[in-house]
């Protein structure tokens, strides 16, 4: 997957982000809104988004990933101790403010985080994976069985 930063920048957003803008708006997200993983893989494949995976490089590293996706922890180490660069390698690596931004961690909890804090920031287009790379546990404390970005059969790969 390549990632096309200025096709994801300062364009008419798709409709389904403007859907998730309207629910979130209706709901008081502090952030643009939410989208699944396979409207998610569909933006970025149609180089309307971009992908950023805000979990520790050692999930991603064992747990696997989405390749071409970009990398910036919200939180690092097994502690998960909060990333205070967080909005400044963000706006780094996406090229500004305006860029269009799927944000994804392990369940959509840490990503709905990350999209408030990037929001209140000043980015205009952050929106959150629902459901994150894994998923919810189950009723068997399982992650990975009912919904998240493997569970839909999308594609990644683990080091």
């Amino acid at each position: 997957m390549s990632v096309d930063i200025e096709g994801a920048l300062a364009q008419q957003l798709h409709p389904a982000l403007e859907q998730a803008q309207s629910q979130a708006a209706e709901a008081n997200l502090p952030y643009a809104g939410g989208v699944t993983p396979p409207v998610a893989w569909d933006l970025v494949q149609q180089n309307r988004a971009l992908l950023v995976d805000v979990r520790s490089a050692e999930e991603r590293k064992f747990v696997g990933h989405i390749e071409g996706s970009l990398h910036v922890a919200w939180a690092t180490g097994t502690s998960l101790t909060r990333n205070p660069r967080f909005v400044r390698e963000l706006e780094a690596k996406v090229g500004g403010k305006d860029a269009v931004v799927l944000l994804l961690c392990r369940s959509g909890k840490r990503s709905a985080l990350a999209a408030e804090a990037a929001a209140k920031a000043g980015f205009l287009h952050v929106f959150n994976v629902l459901e994150g790379f894994e998923g919810e546990l189950d009723a068997k404390q399982q992650r990975g069985h009912s919904d998240g970005w493997r569970f839909h059969g999308l594609p990644w790969v683990q080091d």
